[in-house]
């Protein structure tokens, strides 16, 4: 699975490429801080079954945080941009965008995926299949499955299923396994388990370092 350092990396990416005039170190800050935000649910194993990638990896965080940001920062007395003006409004935007993209839908398309609706639904969807053109099939995907229920007769929409809070754990620092009596724990801090993922770290952090290279310093009078 991605580690909380593949996360960053991407998100690196996001906002050198995002934050525009408005990127400084501050911003920087904000969006890795942000980006990290759902990791702490690992915490909240201990006392719910499958709370990682639960919790706070639904996408209704961001459902809810984008309207509630959409709304703030268009009121006559936004708190955001009368304390930081259009640099706060800008920041806050791509911190939420890095954290959907570079955090949420990057955990969708590996291992057991992420509770998407929770919790309006409790089930454990993963993004994983193929989508290309074949000159013999036309256009195939297999990211979606329709069935046909044999019964009833209805088309039955699999989205990539893979189970329940109940029936899914997903290994992490904080809980490895969820075995109540493991024995010697194993706890391993990732960096990267494959090869992209190292060089999407390797990337991020490249970006970051030209990005500041290309920077003007900015003289100030003493």
């Amino acid at each position: 699975m991605p580690s909380s350092i593949v996360h960053i990396g991407f998100a690196l990416l996001l906002a050198v490429g995002l934050l525009g005039r408005y990127y400084d170190r501050r911003a920087l800050l904000v969006v890795i801080a942000v980006v990290l935000f759902p990791e702490l649910d690992t915490l909240l194993g201990w006392v719910m079954a499958g709370a990682h990638r639960t919790v706070l990896h639904t996408m209704l965080t961001s459902v809810f945080a984008g309207g509630l940001l959409w709304w703030e920062t268009r009121r006559s007395n936004s708190w955001i941009r009368g304390r930081w003006g259009d640099y706060g409004v800008h920041v806050a935007w791509v911190a939420l965008f890095a954290h959907t993209f570079a955090h949420l839908a990057l955990d969708w398309a590996h291992l057991e995926g992420i509770n998407i609706l929770w919790p309006l639904v409790d089930q454990f969807v993963r993004l994983d299949g193929e989508l290309y053109y074949s000159s013999t099939e036309g256009f195939v995907q297999t990211f979606v499955d329709f069935d046909i229920d044999e019964e009833t007769g209805a088309t039955v929409v699999d989205p990539g299923q893979t189970g329940t809070t109940a029936t899914t754990h997903v290994s992490n620092p904080a809980q490895p396994t969820s075995d109540p009596d493991p024995g010697p724990v194993n706890r391993q801090f990732p960096i990267a388990w494959n090869g992209w993922q190292l060089y999407l770290v390797v990337t991020g952090v490249f970006a970051v370092v030209a990005k500041r290279l290309q920077t003007p310093r900015v003289e100030r009078d003493d």
